[in-house]
C-alpha cells in the first residue's frame, strides 16, 4: 500500500525553503506522507490527527500497528494539547532540553482522537532541533514521524537515501542536506511513573537528565544506543 502518488516531488530547502515547506504542508493536509530532515536522521511524516495518513506511513515503512510512530511538535508549549498530564519532572526536562534529542512518553489526551497504532493510551513526543522541521510543524501542527526507511533497512541520512527506499510512497521529499545521524534520542517514560524512567539511553545521558529531574531512573551508556529517527 503506502503513500502512493503519481510522482514524488523532491524539493531543495536551500534554494527556496518557503515554497518547499508550503508544498509539504499542502501534502500533509491532503493526507499524504512526506519526508523531512530532523536533527537525527530523515523522517517520514504524516498528519498525527489523520488515522488514514498514519496508516499510510506505517504501510510505507512496511511496519505494523504494534510499532506506533512518535509525534513531533514545534514548541514545548504544544505538549498540553496532546497529552493528559505533564508531571513536574517531565516539564523540567522539556523546558531544559527541548528542542533536542529527548523523547518523552506521556499519557495521551483522549479527546485528540489520535490513532497512531497500539499505543496503550500513551504518546511519544519530541521537539526536534532542526529549524526547517520546526518551521513545517508550526504550519502543520503535530506530525507522526518515524525514521525514513523500510523497516529492517538503515535509516536514511539524506533525502536521496530516503527516496531510494520509499519512492512514490511519499508525496514530497524535503532535501535539507545530510542529516546529523549518530546516536538516537533518549526516551524517558513518564506514563508509568511521574518521576520518569529511561527506556532507551541515547544522545542525552542520565547525568544530564538528573540535573533537571533528579529522580529519573534507569539508563545505560549512550554509546550503546543505535541511531534512530
Amino acid at each position: 500500500m503506502g503513500c502512493v502518488t503519481d510522482q514524488a516531488r523532491v524539493l531543495d530547502l536551500a534554494s527556496d525553503r518557503a515554497s518547499a515547506l508550503s508544498e509539504a504542508a499542502a501534502a500533509v493536509t491532503a493526507g499524504e506522507c512526506i519526508v523531512l530532515p530532523t536533527d537525527t536522521v530523515y523522517g517520514i511524516g504524516a498528519d498525527a490527527f489523520n488515522a488514514e495518513a498514519v496508516q499510510r506511513l506505517l504501510d510505507a515503512k512496511e511496519r505494523g500497528r504494534d510499532m506506533p510512530p512518535p509525534v513531533l511538535i514545534a514548541e514545548p508549549s504544544m505538549l498540553r494539547a496532546i497529552v493528559d498530564e505533564v508531571p513536574d519532572a517531565a516539564r523540567a526536562l522539556a523546558t531544559a532540553l527541548w528542542p533536542g534529542a529527548l523523547t518523552l512518553i506521556l499519557n495521551a489526551q483522549p479527546r485528540t482522537g489520535m490513532d497512531l497504532g497500539e499505543t496503550r493510551g500513551t504518546i511519544a513526543v519530541r521537539v526536534p532541533d532542526d529549524e526547517s522541521a520546526r518551521a513545517l510543524l508550526r504550519v502543520t501542527g503535530p506530525l507522526a514521524v518515524s525514521s525514513a526507511n523500510v523497516s529492517g533497512r538503515p535509516a536514511a541520512t539524506t533525502a536521496q537515501e530516503a527516496h531510494d527506499q520509499l519512492g512514490d510512497r511519499v508525496a514530497v521529499y524535503l532535501d535539507g542536506g545530510p542529516a546529523a545521524g549518530g546516536v538516537a534520542s533518549t526516551i524517558v517514560d513518564f506514563a508509568s511513573t511521574p518521576d520518569g524512567v529511561v527506556l532507551r539511553a541515547g544522545a542525552i545521558g542520565l547525568d544530564e537528565l538528573r540535573r533537571h529531574a533528579p529522580q529519573v531512573a534507569g539508563g545505560q551508556d549512550p554509546a550503546d544506543a543505535e541511531p534512530a529517527g
